[in-house]
């Protein structure tokens, strides 16, 4: 995924986070909030520009981005998202692609797709499972972050505005119902936004760029960031 932004000519940080079990919630949205902090501080030194930062994830990747979205946000009280929020850091856009944004009720899709084969729900019960293992010992205001969909679903206007979103998925995901809930959730924050559903498509469809909605996709979400000002340098240098 971040070698198709890199080709593009985007200057692509591509973040490590500590992993669950070994590391349930919050460790990985604790070590992308320490990342953030380090692409502000130095992207300079890469030539890349942090006032025009788009952030990006698949899957587990898109919980995460739209975890940063809300602190950037919203004033939080762990230290870890206030020091985000402190630095004032605001990014220009976020993608957030084929993502499960609410972690706590896996369940859920089993319900909404009742001939799911159950390997997948077994991964999805095991994702949650994992992430959230002995979590119950956080304040339920930090759990809201492993759930940012649902804090979304508030409705509560945020202190600084929310980024633009583009939200892709494709229809044949288990995980479209949260990028659809999303899509609802921003539009009635009043917050810029596009998702786009690619019929017949499986999770993370997009990594398979041999496939016409994968091409489809990659070109929908460059036009949407093109049209946030944040341009990859070969983009900005067509004649």
């Amino acid at each position: 995924m971040g070698l198709a932004f890199a080709r593009r000519g985007y200057v692509v940080f591509n973040i490590s986070y500590r992993l669950a079990p070994a590391h349930p919630f919050p460790a990985a949205l604790e070590d992308a909030c320490s990342a953030l902090g380090w692409v502000a501080e130095h992207a300079g030194s890469y030539g890349g520009d942090a006032s025009r930062l788009v952030l990006a994830g698949e899957s587990a990747g898109a919980n995460l981005v739209t975890s940063l979205a809300v602190v950037t946000s919203y004033p939080r009280s762990e230290p870890w998202a206030r020091a985000v929020w402190d630095s004032g850091l605001k990014p220009r856009a976020v993608v957030p692609a084929c993502g499960m944004l609410q972690v706590s009720n896996p369940e859920r899709f089993r319900q909404r797709w009742p001939h799911m084969k159950a390997f997948i729900n077994d991964r999805l019960l095991e994702v949650s499972e994992a992430y959230l293992e002995g979590s119950t010992s956080q304040a339920s205001e930090t759990m809201d972050l492993a759930d940012p969909l649902v804090l979304l679903e508030r409705g509560i206007q945020p202190e600084r505005p929310l980024p633009p979103f583009f939200v892709p998925c494709g229809t044949k995901d288990p995980l479209i119902d949260d990028s659809q809930r999303l899509a609802v959730a921003l539009e009635q924050l009043g917050v810029e936004h596009e998702a786009k559903y690619y019929p017949g498509e499986v999770h993370a469809f997009h990594a398979m760029i041999w496939r016409r909605n994968a091409r489809r996709c990659w070109a929908h979400t460059f036009s949407f960031l093109e049209r946030q000002g944040v341009e990859g340098a070969r983009a900005a240098g067509r004649g």
